[in-house]
């Protein structure tokens, strides 16, 4: 049985993206495999997708709607989670499959690898997959000190990229992201889609624009100035995979 895991909270992000998330994973695996969605509202969901409440965590109130609050999945013991474990993002798109993502490197904490962030070592945690049990120091120093640790670091995945004892990377052609591996570079942006490259299995849709938002043509900005290069044009594939 593989098992593939996401968190939800807060309104960012409807039922559908859930629902998306689980039939993805289904259509891409030829194993047995389920999804444990750790959630405080389950309503709608697919009765295939096994729910559990959000996990525990000490963590300040300016940071309750963060993704800090993903560290708590770290923690051991935690549902039934054994051995390895893989956890998407709500908002990635699923385009190959996922069965090899448990092959690689078994029984290492695997994760893709930060695409503004190449050459400092840092995983970006919209894809990781870690063995259940042996990396709980994670959660646990940072229940113990989370004031001390966030204010050292700015985000999570930074945190746990420092401290893990043994990371390692995806291959890079796996996991792309959205903006910063499928953009046509300014200002062939606005002629162009985003094309997805042969081999890629997940991609990544951190920031904006959202998936419902790409695959439309449209990237939200706050300021008239930023539409000078904050441009994306319909993108096809989106509606074929995120389904």
């Amino acid at each position: 049985m593989q098992t593939v895991i996401c968190t939800k909270w807060g309104t960012k992000y409807g039922i559908d993206y859930l629902n998306r998330l689980a039939s993805m994973v289904r259509r891409n695996t030829t194993r047995e495999t389920r999804l444990i969605c750790f959630t405080d509202d389950a309503e709608g969901a697919d009765p295939w997708i096994k729910i559990a409440p959000l996990p525990p965590i000490n963590l300040p109130a300016r940071e309750a709607s963060t993704p800090w609050r993903k560290l708590s999945l770290w923690q051991y013991p935690l549902y039934d989670l054994e051995g390895d474990v893989l956890f998407f993002d709500l908002d990635v798109v699923i385009t190959g499959s996922i069965d090899e993502f448990f092959d690689y490197m078994p029984g290492r904490y695997c994760v893709a690898q930060n695409w503004t962030q190449l050459n400092q070592r840092i995983g970006n945690t919209s894809v990781y997959r870690f063995p259940a049990g042996k990396m709980s120091y994670i959660y646990d120093d940072f229940n113990a000190h989370p004031d001390a640790i966030l204010s050292r670091y700015r985000i999570e995945q930074q945190y746990i990229s420092d401290v893990t004892h043994d990371q390692i990377f995806f291959p890079r052609e796996w996991c792309l992201s959205f903006k910063h591996s499928l953009m046509p570079i300014w200002p062939l942006r606005f002629f162009m889609a985003p094309r997805l490259p042969a081999g890629t299995k997940v991609v990544a849709f951190h920031g904006k624009p959202d998936p419902h938002e790409a695959r439309d043509g449209i990237w939200p900005v706050n300021a008239t100035w930023k539409k000078l290069y904050k441009h994306v044009r319909p993108t096809p594939w989106i509606a074929e995979h995120w389904r």
